[in-house]
């Protein structure tokens, strides 16, 4: 079995370097990853023998907060839209460990800061990202990303039993 760690530090900084500079490049990692190794006529020929939808995962899903989307197509949509126009992800921690014994898929588990625009103060972020092997690459099969929100910090006062 694969080094499941380091196929996760090679898929987060892939995923968050290509999300800090152009978002619509992470549309390969929600389709077939073998389509986008084919050039451009082979694959011309499979989408016209297979139609669009076959070589894309339609069973991709990302839930963004408490809104789920499915489908490539709606997830690149709704990740290119979102309401900022420069971002940059600080990785604190990211954690690997097998999904399943029957497949290489793995959950990653990626938490850190979020820097959006001219906004001084980072936002804690959580994302998780279930990877499932096929050829020679992965593809995002479910993912969850939740804003981490501070809470208030609550004063108790301590009381001595001694």
């Amino acid at each position: 079995m694969a080094d499941i760690n380091a196929i996760a530090k090679q898929f987060t900084d892939f995923y968050y370097q290509q999300f800090d500079s152009d978002r619509s490049g992470l549309a390969p990692l929600y389709v077939c990853p073998p389509c986008i190794l084919l050039t451009a006529i082979r694959h011309l020929e499979l989408t016209l023998r297979l139609g669009a939808q076959s070589i894309q995962r339609e069973h991709s899903m990302l839930t963004f907060e408490s809104q789920q989307i499915q489908g490539s197509a709606a997830i690149v949509e709704k990740l290119v839209g979102l309401p900022f126009s420069t971002v940059q992800h600080r990785v604190s921690t990211m954690d690997a460990q097998p999904a399943a014994t029957d497949k290489a898929s793995m959950i990653v588990l990626v938490t850190g800061q979020l820097i959006t625009g001219d906004e001084a103060n980072a936002l804690s972020f959580s994302q998780t990202f279930h990877l499932i092997p096929e050829g020679s690459g992965y593809y995002v099969w479910l993912q969850r990303h939740l804003p981490v929100r501070r809470l208030p910090s609550l004063a108790l006062p301590f009381r001595s039993f001694a």
